[in-house]
């Protein structure tokens, strides 16, 4: 009887502690909303701009780390995406101007490439047996989720005794400090002959002329709307719009004593609910059919999104709407990667699923711009959270008629 593949290997555990980390910093730019913008007396749109700008320089550089990792080495290129990184957070840390804010995170967003899902899930995927794959992406997706458990916490908790630029300067520390877990990132599966054969200008014709990869490209941009909308935003909307914690009540009890602080909290749940809700997705996505488990997701989200803006925004309500919200949070990216690997296979899924992430970063950007911008405009999130509802509606329906069936040899 032949033995199975192990679930827990090398590769899984450093890809899962370089995901921890270098998500944990990203989740956390909401918090830093309000301070730089009392600092310097800026309009909420410019930080807003910013960090749009991160998601899309994210989204630009996703495939092109896909690419470097495919010719160069999977390690090179995160070693080069955490020293961008941590140059992009340094020189942030020294900015006055808005101009100079939006520069530097461009290196910010090319750093997150080099070290997230792109680059991270083309590994594991690769190292994973066909039994174990869907399992595997959606723990290492989950891993990103624990690290917006406590980045956003974290990041409020050392604005209570450090200056917002000291703490970039220690996340700038930190994603170079996980590259002692490189050595571990060897040993992927090898691809098939006759994948090899394919090159990759002939694996990208194969799939634009697909259907399917337009659907999934489009599908995939409400996803970054509203994941980058609400982390960049949503710590601000609820100190902004929450009704006050009342003494004496749960949240008051321990230590939760103002909508600031709820705001960060909030970021930590929605992270926290997206690892059960994220394995959940792997799990399922080995069983039933992935693009209805993603219309299902999108439709979900947008249910969830109109109820919540509906009713009044309470502290109750924000707590429902984040476990709720973060079920569904990244449950996406396993299963989406995992249908690009299902139709188009492994050898070049690193550059396939990142073009795929550039519609995600295009709905960050815009999703994160307009939320500042619309602020700016109407003096709430009103507007800018209905948009999100319906890019929401589009995803659930364009994924419908998704062929999800075998194109390229695995």
């Amino acid at each position: 009887m032949q033995k199975s593949a192990p679930m827990i290997t090398p590769v899984l555990i450093a890809g899962c502690t370089i995901l921890m980390m270098s998500f944990a910093i990203r989740a956390s730019f909401g918090v830093f909303q309000i301070p730089i913008a009392e600092e310097f007396n800026w309009p909420r749109a410019e930080f807003s701009l910013a960090i749009a700008i991160q998601n899309l320089a994210w989204g630009i550089g996703q495939p092109i780390f896909g690419a470097l990792a495919e010719k160069m080495g999977d390690r090179r290129a995160i070693v080069i995406g955490a020293l961008i990184y941590a140059g992009g957070l340094v020189l942030s840390s020294f900015a006055v101007s808005p101009q100079a804010h939006q520069l530097y995170e461009v290196l910010v967003g090319f750093g997150i490439a080099g070290t997230g899902f792109g680059v991270i899930l083309a590994v594991v995927g690769r190292a994973s047996s066909d039994e174990n794959r869907s399992m595997s992406l959606a723990i290492a997706t989950a891993a990103g989720s624990a690290g917006q458990v406590f980045g956003a916490p974290v990041a409020e908790w050392m604005l209570g005794f450090l200056s917002w630029q000291s703490v970039f300067l220690v996340f700038a520390v930190t994603i170079l400090a996980v590259l002692v877990m490189l050595p571990l990132m060897r040993g992927p599966a090898p691809a098939g002959r006759a994948v090899l054969e394919q090159s990759l200008g002939e694996a990208l014709r194969q799939a634009f002329r697909d259907p399917s990869y337009t659907l999934i490209f489009l599908g995939f941009f409400s996803c970054g709307y509203q994941l980058a909308f609400i982390t960049a935003h949503f710590p601000a909307l609820v100190t902004e719009m929450c009704g006050p914690i009342l003494p004496g009540g749960m949240l008051h009890n321990i230590g939760i004593t103002t909508t600031s602080a709820l705001g960060a909290v909030a970021i930590s749940i929605i992270g926290l609910a997206n690892i059960g809700g994220t394995l959940l997705a792997g799990w399922l996505g080995k069983r039933y059919s992935r693009k209805h488990l993603l219309a299902g997701i999108y439709a979900a989200r947008t249910a969830i999104a109109a109820a919540f803006i509906l009713t009044p925004i309470t502290p109750g309500t924000v707590l429902l709407f984040s476990v709720a919200m973060g079920s569904l949070w990244l449950a996406t990216v396993p299963l989406t990667s995992g249908l690009i690997a299902h139709i188009y296979g492994l050898r070049y899924m690193g550059t396939l699923y990142g073009i795929v992430f550039f519609s995600h970063q295009l709905g960050s950007f815009l999703g994160v711009w307009l939320g500042g911008r619309l602020y700016d405009l109407h003096g709430d999130y009103t507007l800018v959270w209905w948009v999100g509802v319906g890019v929401g509606a589009f995803s659930a329906l364009v994924h419908l008629p998704i062929r999800e069936r075998p194109i390229a040899a695995t």
